[in-house]
């Protein structure tokens, strides 16, 4: 069994630091847990059998990555703080997000959006990604924010896995998800 408490020791624009202290079985320690707000990633499956994926440019690798489309839950760390605090279900906003993001980045008008997985980074951060299937999508126009650089890419699903493995796909959770999703469907 397991009690804790936490406190939070330092807040950013992104990232709140949280101090946990944690017993089990009689055992104490303190952690410290670096909280961001969730993120949705989305695997955009098209009619003919492809995927649209993106090619963005990406500030912390100075290069343009492959990237499965997708984004923040919150747009501020202090309203996922307050929505923590009150217990709020996120279930609604997740998926309200994932939408947003497929027009976004995407241009997906509307689809069928269908919640796979949950990909939760570990005990020290706190960081989760909520990964949906969007089928029978219909395409628009992007509605990127001003410092995006995001076009989309239609792949084979046989490329897409080969982007996973080569590491063209740099984000490796969405990697993993997608080899995992894709599995499945072959």
């Amino acid at each position: 069994m397991s009690d804790f408490t936490e406190r939070i020791v330092y807040k950013g624009h992104l990232f709140a630091i949280v101090e946990r202290k944690d017993s089990v079985n009689g055992h104490e320690r303190t952690l410290e847990i670096a909280r961001r707000a969730p993120g949705v990633r989305l695997i955009i499956e098209l009619l003919d059998g492809s995927l649209l994926l993106t090619r963005e440019h990406r500030s912390e690798l100075g290069k343009y990555d492959v990237r499965l489309p997708g984004g923040k839950v919150y747009d501020s760390l202090a309203d996922y703080l307050d929505a923590l605090a009150k217990h709020k279900d996120f279930s609604p906003l997740i998926e309200a997000a994932a939408r947003l993001e497929a027009k976004e980045e995407a241009g997906i008008d509307d689809g069928t959006f269908t919640h796979i997985h949950t990909s939760v980074s570990g005990l020290t951060v706190d960081w989760d990604l909520h990964y949906f299937v969007v089928t029978d999508v219909k395409i628009g126009a992007q509605a990127l924010e001003e410092h995006e650089d995001i076009e989309t890419m239609r792949v084979s699903k046989e490329a897409a896995k080969k982007m996973c493995l080569d590491g063209s796909i740099s984000e490796e959770r969405s990697a993993l998800v997608l080899l995992r999703y894709l599995s499945r469907k072959t």
